[in-house]
């Protein structure tokens, strides 16, 4: 599915109302009756009584509309109105008239404090205060408001997005709302999406509120959650070679791991073979562990890295390979990071660059951006800081944006690690990556990740859905070991074991409540 910016919404509700006569009051009231369907569906409404914040634009709107739905169908309700009701203008303004003729009970709220009986006393919290228009931090009397609903002990249902969340970059502005359920309208926004907004979100529902598919499946939207296609069927007459052929150029003395994961992973994603470039006097260890692999033993740099000198033979063999993979524990050796750059300048075919690769690339992207075969970029934001030159901060606070740069500056597929891992292209396309979990934060984990990308287009898939796909797969993998064995103290050999089930799972079709986990929402 799509995902909109807060402006690009704005955009598709503008359209909607021109283009297709869908009036503002109407798309209020589509609001509205999808939040309080999942309200009855949740809680129930008869015989149960409700608190309304509303806040002093159109999310407070939609509120008044929910309010006048609770009541029509027997539940109580009381509405208080954070802010100056004079402010309430257009649909809003009409359905907060509506509901002041009727039994309902609407306050303007001075202070949190007054409203904190009809809270503790009610059933439910409707949340209806900023939507996604916030764009300073919540202070003072909102704050105290949040603070009150945070702390209730009452199930919270958030109209559009929890109030305080950015809806553009999911950034906590000062302080938000923890919803049960959140109600989002046309698409999901981006602060929707990506943490810590999805956390606070609760179950994700959308509804398009009457808008049609035309409308918000096209094109012009660029963000939306990563759903990869699925991968060929597997030949029954294949032998290795049809199944990838991958060279990993990684390792360095002190450095077995990353090295290793990365060239095993492939593997055991279902690549067909996998060889590995490391420095000689690290191969045998490297081989205890994964013999399955076909080792091209190095000469060393006296720090136990690879040295310059194997150029023009790893060039010559990378001529031979579908893709090569640089960089994981490669070291920051400087004569193996000039390695790292005569590579990557020189070899031709598909080229994924991670950790050490990366730094050494920093020192001159100019590389990455010259080269005529495809360049697939791993960072986590720490590198992605490095590339961009941006600080970690402001990237976090602007990842969308910042990955859409980066990409179509280098001419690189980029694929910014972390929660909710972002996969970006040099034509603006982002996806947002929904497998996954917190216990994936390990060393070693994204060097299987690399791995995993590199089988996806050893299985045949085109590079594009190949990255987006390892992505996924990586994360399910990472669930499934969480699944078993808990969050805390899996490892990159955890997740490694888990990726031919992954793939199985992923071939014959997700059950059904990971389909909706990976979906991120349920659409009303």
């Amino acid at each position: 599915m799509k995902v909109s910016s807060v402006a690009k919404m704005r955009d598709l509700d503008w359209t909607a109302i021109e283009k297709f006569g869908i009036e503002d009051e109407l798309l209020m009231e589509n609001a509205g009756l999808a939040t309080y369907g999942v309200i009855r569906n949740e809680v129930g409404i008869d015989g149960r009584s409700f608190v309304v914040f509303c806040g002093v634009g159109n999310n407070g709107g939609d509120g008044f509309v929910i309010a006048r739905k609770i009541h029509s169908n027997g539940g109580q309700v009381r509405v208080y109105i954070v802010g100056n009701r004079k402010k309430f203008t257009g649909c809003a303004a009409k359905n907060l008239s509506s509901i002041e003729r009727l039994s309902i009970q609407v306050e303007e709220l001075r202070d949190a404090a007054s409203a904190e009986a009809a809270v503790s006393g009610c059933d439910a919290i409707i949340d209806a205060i900023f939507g996604t228009g916030l764009t300073r931090d919540v202070t003072g009397f909102h704050r105290d408001v949040i603070d009150l609903i945070n702390t209730a002990g009452r199930p919270v249902f958030s109209v559009d997005i929890p109030s305080g969340v950015n809806g553009d970059t999911g950034m906590v502005m000062g302080a938000a709302v923890k919803a049960d359920c959140t109600v989002t309208f046309g698409l999901p926004k981006v602060g929707n999406m990506l943490f810590p907004g999805y956390g606070l979100c609760g179950r994700l529902y959308v509804t398009h509120i009457s808008f049609p598919p035309s409308h918000y499946d096209n094109d012009s939207i660029r963000v939306e959650i990563n759903a990869p296609p699925q991968l060929p069927p597997r030949g029954g007459e294949g032998h290795k070679g049809d199944f990838g052929d991958v060279l990993t150029i990684a390792g360095a003395a002190g450095y077995f791991g990353a090295p290793y994961f990365a060239a095993f992973s492939f593997l055991k994603a279902g690549g067909g073979y996998s060889r590995l470039a490391s420095p000689r006097s690290i191969v045998p260890h490297l081989a205890a562990r994964g013999m399955e692999i076909v080792f091209v033993p190095q000469e060393e740099t006296v720090s136990g890295s690879i040295a310059l000198a194997n150029k023009e033979s790893l060039l010559e063999l990378s001529q031979k390979v579908d893709m090569v993979v640089l960089g994981p524990g490669l070291s920051l050796d400087e004569e193996t990071q000039e390695l790292a750059r005569v590579l990557a300048s020189g070899i031709e075919v598909p080229l994924l660059i991670d950790g050490d690769g990366i730094t050494a690339l920093c020192a001159d992207l100019k590389i990455i951006k010259e080269r005529k075969a495809p360049t697939i970029l791993t960072p986590h934001l720490g590198e992605l800081s490095r590339i961009t030159g941006i600080g970690v901060e402001e990237i976090r606070a602007n990842r969308i944006e910042v990955l859409q740069r980066a990409a179509s500056d280098l001419q690189a597929i980029i694929v910014m690690k972390g929660a909710h891992s972002l996969i970006g292209y040099p034509d603006g396309r982002v996806f947002i990556n929904l497998s996954g979990n917190s216990g994936m934060a390990t060393a070693g984990s994204g060097d299987v990740l690399t791995g995993t990308i590199a089988a996806m287009f050893g299985l045949g898939l085109p590079l594009e859905d190949a990255v987006r796909k390892g992505v996924f797969i990586h994360g399910l993998a990472g669930d499934l070991a969480a699944e078993d064995e808990g969050e805390d103290g899996i490892t990159a050999s955890d997740i490694l074991e888990y990726l031919p089930l992954a793939v199985k799972m992923d071939r014959e079709g997700l059950d059904e409540d990971l389909r909706v986990k990976y979906e991120g929402m349920i659409v009303l």
